[in-house]
């Protein structure tokens, strides 16, 4: 039966166990063995004496350090019967446990948390700039990519399961079904116009208008065609051409002067009309009992209540995760290599625009002082609650195999260094018999 395998910091932890102990044993040999010399070899006794006092200092190093290290996590005496004052004093790591949470939370609060800290840790980073150089490394942004290209399937594949997608229709269904728009609605009619979007929108409409209508005679007389056809005035306009009057060339030309005075007259009533209807709509919109507000509302409850459109919705749904799906899990996939482009674009507009940088890292540096005020005291009790679920068995575990190498090497330094010195008062002992 193999043993599973240890790993390297338990075999250290195993190794100066086993080294402190051999030393202390040393020691103890040497001293018995130094006393034992002296009876048999008198002649010899002076140098034997300080032999002896050195190892017997080993001992005594070695024993003080072995209590020392052991009361931290255990207590040595076992059931044996001892003053108060001794017993109080072992075991100290496993009595002082909510202590040791408590003072290693406010720790990492004092240290690492605390909104003054945060402030100024950021305010020597430019973090804008670090992150800018980051993303814009190949290597970085392909991590990232290949990332999102493993975890995105996985995502779909959560959301299209039955019951998970079930839940999130219904949920949205009722969430967008007790949403009023007509408030959503007239913030995006305040933002167009506002910043002139729908005077820009009616010009980029007009001029493809006029421009399409010049590229296409045949199908405009095709589409006049049908109209005269709808207004039952087919006829007489082919009549008309008897007498040399083309009436659908003289409808499109007289479409296309009033297209071109449109175009022209920035102030034209047209332009007017619509900028005034826009705004009469917005007003109307804020108003949630107005009758553009209640026809929007219903036509989205209409929608809503559609088993067919819902349907839709969801199959379209699906369609676009399998398609993702399918190019993410090609070698040469278009949506990764353009993702990868797009991280490594941001990364150099982040390094070539200034301003933005330094707005980016005033607003990371606000953000990051509000949670750290706001919710450093949470983490903090997070951690002191962990602390506190801890086992003491599991928790003496983990500290000696984290530090418990390092404090059994102590032992060993106890009895070298213990027999050291008594080497030395020895020698100062001899020193004095000898003068003296």
């Amino acid at each position: 039966m193999t043993s599973s395998p240890q790993t390297p910091v338990v075999n250290s932890l195993h190794r100066s166990k086993h080294l402190a102990t051999i030393a202390l044993i040393m020691a103890v040999v040497a001293w018995v063995a130094f006393m034992i010399s002296a009876k048999f070899f008198p002649h010899y006794s002076g140098i034997l004496h300080i032999l002896m006092l050195s190892a017997e200092a080993g001992v005594v190093g070695g024993l003080a350090d072995w209590y020392a290290i052991t009361v931290l996590f255990r207590n040595p005496f076992g059931h044996v019967p001892i003053p108060r004052f001794l017993r109080d004093h072992t075991e100290i790591i496993p009595r002082n446990k909510a202590r040791i949470a408590e003072s290693m939370g406010h720790f990492v609060q004092e240290n690492f948390l605390s909104p003054q800290v945060v402030e100024k840790s950021l305010q020597q980073t430019n973090v804008s700039h670090s992150l800018g150089q980051w993303l814009q490394n190949p290597k970085n942004s392909g991590q990232i990519t290949q990332i999102m290209q493993q975890t995105l399937p996985k995502i779909f594949d959560f959301i299209e399961q039955e019951k998970i997608a079930q839940f999130i229709q219904t949920n949205s269904l009722q969430w967008i079904e007790n949403t009023k728009v007509n408030q959503l609605a007239s913030e995006m009619l305040h933002s167009i116009l506002d910043n002139d979007f729908h005077e820009e929108l009616l010009q980029q409409g007009l001029d493809g208008a006029h421009a399409w209508i010049l590229k296409h005679p045949e199908q405009v007389r095709e589409i006049t065609t049908t109209l005269f056809k709808e207004l039952g005035i087919l006829k007489l306009s082919k009549g008309a051409s008897l007498f040399g009057i083309d009436m659908q060339q003289r409808t499109v030309d007289s479409f296309m002067e009033k297209l071109e005075q449109v175009l022209q007259d920035r102030e034209h009533p047209w332009r007017q009309y619509v900028e005034q209807y826009g705004k009469s709509l917005m007003l109307d919109l804020q108003n949630e009992h107005s009758s553009a507000s209640q026809r929007l509302n219903d036509s989205k409850n209409a929608l809503l209540q559609s088993p067919q459109l819902v349907n839709f919705m969801s199959s379209a749904v699906v369609i676009l995760f399998n398609a993702i799906k399918s190019d993410l899990a090609k070698t040469d996939s278009g949506i990764a290599k353009n993702l990868q482009a797009a991280i490594e674009t941001l990364g150099d507009n982040l390094l070539q625009h200034e301003e933005v940088g330094t707005l980016l890292n005033q607003r990371l540096s606000t953000l990051a002082v509000h949670f750290s005020d706001r919710y450093s005291d949470k983490v903090i009790r997070f951690i002191s609650e962990r602390i506190h679920e801890w086992d003491s068995t599991d928790m003496i575990a983990k500290i000696e195999n984290e530090v418990g190498g390092d404090l059994h090497m102590i032992r060993v330094n106890g009895v070298i260094v213990g027999a050291c010195i008594g080497l030395v008062l020895g020698g100062i002992r001899a020193v004095v018999d000898y003068a003296f």
